[in-house]
């Protein structure tokens, strides 16, 4: 499976923060948003990871990583011209994938969970048409929501519907089965103008080709979209990193817990790491004695 991160989209929501910036390159406590999902694939076993931004800030992505070699990942990217809608990640990632199946997770996405690794391994095994995550929410009218039956069976799945059906909203983490790629290309613009990620994956529910793997206690699901959700994030990675001790989505460590670099790699990043800033102490530590 590869992985495709979308970190496209104008960030109306944040202007005038994403006046300038893209909003996936914005600071969440002390790395860049973009970083949070980018681990998330990367505890999930992909290596093979393709980043999607606009014209002006594709360049950042690429500046801060290179091609991934250096944290043993393979890292393209492409552009997206305009914001035409989730869907068209898969349409741009189609020639990325060639005969792989498809993690797409969205760049304002952080997931975080002691036992979240696992759970991605499990769904990347057993993908057929879509896999779609959801998690519990005391405001499901304000997302896309699953329907599900008594089993837990995937129905369907609604737009910010008035009366919810569930409270297990769908969140920005989907899989795909290799052929399912296709269906982005069968779908017509929304009324917004976008191509809508709900149509693709309502098409392959209607062929009883879609799942659900629900996220719940002890996994956090924050999308970082506007000012609060922002500046929640901030302060929900603050406070663990500060009574654990521990980073989130520090690439470096999951690069090296995941067996993509050897210590002596991780040293050699460990070295790079020199501003005295706290990750890079952080970095630091973790090079083995």
């Amino acid at each position: 499976m590869r992985g495709i991160l979308l970190a496209g989209g104008s960030g109306t929501r944040l202007r005038p923060l994403t006046s300038v910036c893209s909003k996936q390159l914005l600071p969440v406590y002390d790395k860049p948003l973009f970083y949070y999902p980018l681990s998330v694939l990367m505890l999930a076993g992909m290596r093979e990871i393709l980043i999607i931004g606009d014209d002006k800030n594709i360049d950042g992505f690429r500046e801060l990583l290179g091609d991934g070699s250096r944290l043993g990942l393979d890292l393209r990217y492409a552009v997206q011209e305009e914001p035409r809608g989730i869907a068209e990640a898969l349409i741009i990632g189609r020639d990325f994938a060639g005969d792989e199946d498809v993690c797409l997770i969205l760049g304002d996405n952080i997931c975080y969970g002691q036992g979240l690794p696992a759970t991605l391994s499990r769904a990347a095994a057993n993908v057929d048409g879509c896999t779609v995550f959801g998690y519990p929410v005391a405001d499901p009218e304000r997302y896309g929501v699953a329907t599900v039956a008594e089993d837990g069976t995937l129905l369907g799945i609604e737009e910010k519907p008035s009366h919810p059906k569930s409270n297990i909203a769908v969140i920005g983490l989907y899989m795909y089965s290799n052929d399912a790629l296709a269906y982005a290309e069968k779908i017509t613009p929304s009324d917004r103008g976008e191509l809508e990620i709900t149509d693709v994956n309502r098409l392959l529910l209607a062929e009883g080709r879609g799942s659900l793997v629900q996220l719940g206690r002890g996994t956090a699901w924050l999308d970082a979209g506007t000012q609060d959700s922002l500046l929640e994030a901030s302060q929900y990675v603050q406070v663990l990193q500060k009574r654990q001790g521990l980073q989130i989505a520090c690439l470096e460590e999951t690069a090296f817990n995941m067996g993509y670099i050897g210590k002596e790699q991780l040293a050699g990043l460990a070295q790079e790491l020199s501003t005295g800033s706290a990750y890079d102490r952080y970095v630091r530590s973790l090079v083995p004695a």
